[in-house]
């Protein structure tokens, strides 16, 4: 982080479905990255976008139905990396898969993924994409089609190409994460990935045999009809991942409207992720 930043860092009670809610609205500030935290979410923006009334256009915090709370706070260039790096342990997920960071050391597993996360989501920390990273490995992606909604870091990317998947296509709304998920794709040498800034589904490209989408909920119900138009008509598989057990049944009623059928549910720690076929 070569600039500074100020973080907003938001307690919300109740925390569904309203931290889904204010992530949206926060979506349409120039904030470059948001954490999902237990009590809420912390959001990160450039000093040089930010003013003294940023959070005005947030109607959320009239609602009476939820309570927010917030502090903020100037984050030196260095800070970020010093805290992140400190935080930042790698994460193992069965007997051969393991996340790390340029500053740890190898571990010699059949699949060792490098992820620098610098100001993005997706490390693999968040129960969200632990459990996407799970489904990925479970699944016999060689010389398959795979899109990932959402990239942050590219990391679900980048599990798709070591697991052999033929074309990749990663998406992200945010630049910054566009730039992070193409030096982590460049870090894991991955030359099947193509990368691309935009808010949805590139049209006209369909006939995915996976979608991977860790987003949050009112992004992945505006833009689930999408997911299914870009997904191959003989039984693409979608993931779906970014919500709280909460909204479990209108995600899946949804799904179904448009002609989906559910083939698995994972939950970690009140968060959800659903596989889908078509």
């Amino acid at each position: 982080m070569s600039e500074v930043y100020v973080g907003y860092y938001f307690t919300i009670t109740p925390n569904s479905p309203w931290v889904e809610i204010l992530l949206a609205q926060l979506q349409e500030l120039p904030f470059e990255s948001f954490q999902m935290t237990e009590n809420g979410l912390n959001a990160f923006v450039p000093l040089s976008q930010h003013s003294n009334n940023f959070l005005d256009s947030i109607n959320l915090f009239q609602n009476k139905k939820v309570k927010i709370r917030f502090k903020k706070e100037k984050i030196k260039p260095y800070n970020w990396n010093d805290k992140w790096e400190s935080s930042f342990k790698p994460i193992h997920i069965g007997s051969d898969f393991v996340i790390r960071s340029e500053f740890h050391p190898q571990f010699s597993k059949k699949y060792e993924i490098i992820i620098n996360p610098k100001m993005c989501f997706g490390t693999g920390h968040h129960q969200t994409t632990y459990m996407m990273i799970e489904f990925a490995l479970k699944e016999i992606l060689v010389g398959k089609s795979v899109l990932d909604m959402g990239c942050g870091t590219g990391i679900l990317a980048i599990v798709a190409s070591k697991r052999g998947a033929r074309d990749i296509r990663a998406i992200d709304n945010n630049p910054v994460c566009i730039e992070n998920s193409i030096y982590n794709i460049k870090k894991n040498k991955c030359q099947n990935i193509n990368v691309s800034l935009g808010n949805g589904v590139i049209e006209g490209k369909t006939n995915y045999d996976f979608i991977f989408a860790n987003i949050n909920r009112n992004v992945l119900l505006d833009q689930l009809s999408y997911y299914v138009m870009a997904l191959n008509s003989m039984g693409g598989i979608l993931f779906l991942s970014g919500f709280y057990n909460d909204n479990l049944r209108l995600i899946i009623k949804t799904a179904k409207k448009l002609g989906l059928r559910v083939i698995e549910k994972k939950e970690k720690d009140d968060w959800c992720a659903l596989k889908f076929i078509k």
